[in-house]
């Protein structure tokens, strides 16, 4: 068996593949691996410009934690346990390029709470969406109970937490917990054209809107707006903004360069 966390890098787009037979379960060593290619695509700064994150095998996108590891679990080692699903997925959260999830098949648990990290959902008519920690006598541990409800609001997101409902993927499409819904082997193609789409818009620009809105929606909105008018008057002394400005009036196709 090889490496269970993968990436290829091309024209600015880093696909990363989680590929843990049979459902992509959320192991410890899956963790280490997802941080350590997290960390690698961070020092190319000069090269990654999107990423996308897919599960192989076509039944699951992640499938959850890895139940095996479970029974030995008691109250200090959950909370270790806790304490790095939720670094890991800050990291990811707060990656400065704009992170896509390609979903197909099952997205429960942790990979759910994986999912939600990303900035952007696109997931297969076939895909199954639920927290149900609920039903192990435990409740998300990786940020469920927090990121789910700023999803899609507060009523929805206790109703699923505290059921173990699962949904497909259209009602997860209406309720604003996924972007896009594709057909069955087409999630990882729209997540690579919308990508190539974001590839070609200004990427200060981008990394900006990506911390405004990530930062704003822990703050009062007097304090957002503050931000935003800091970061947004930044964008106006870049080479980008000047270049946007002129190829908008030459009624050409910019050319940004990041600076």
């Amino acid at each position: 068996m090889g490496e269970p966390v993968t990436y290829r890098l091309s024209r600015g787009i880093a696909v990363v593949t989680i590929d843990n037979p049979p459902v992509n379960a959320l192991s410890e060593q899956v963790k280490n691996a997802l941080e350590a290619v997290f960390e690698e695509l961070k020092a190319k700064t000069e090269e990654v410009k999107v990423v996308i994150i897919t599960g192989a095998g076509g039944k699951a996108f992640v499938a959850g934690a890895d139940i095996k590891e479970l029974p030995g679990l008691n109250p200090e080692k959950a909370r270790l346990r806790f304490r790095r699903s939720r670094l890991l997925f800050l990291n990811i959260e707060r990656f400065d390029r704009p992170v896509i999830c390609a979903i197909d098949g099952l997205c429960l648990g942790g990979g759910l709470e994986l999912a939600m990290c990303c900035d952007i959902r696109i997931a297969t008519e076939q895909s199954i969406f639920g927290q149900p920690e609920i039903n192990l006598g435990v409740l998300p541990g990786g940020g469920g109970t927090q990121r789910l409800p700023r999803l899609v609001g507060i009523g929805i997101a206790k109703e699923l937490i505290f059921t173990g409902r699962f949904i497909k993927a259209e009602e997860a499409k209406n309720i604003g917990l996924v972007n896009v819904v594709v057909p069955l082997g087409q999630h990882l193609t729209k997540a690579e054209e919308l990508a190539q789409v974001l590839c070609e818009k200004a990427p200060l620009a981008l990394r900006a809107a990506k911390e405004l809105i990530g930062r704003g929606m822990n703050m009062t909105l007097d304090n957002g707006l503050v931000l935003e008018a800091d970061l947004g008057s930044f964008l106006y002394g870049t080479e980008d903004q000047k270049e946007g400005a002129l190829a908008f009036l030459e009624k050409r196709k910019p050319g940004f360069k990041g600076k």
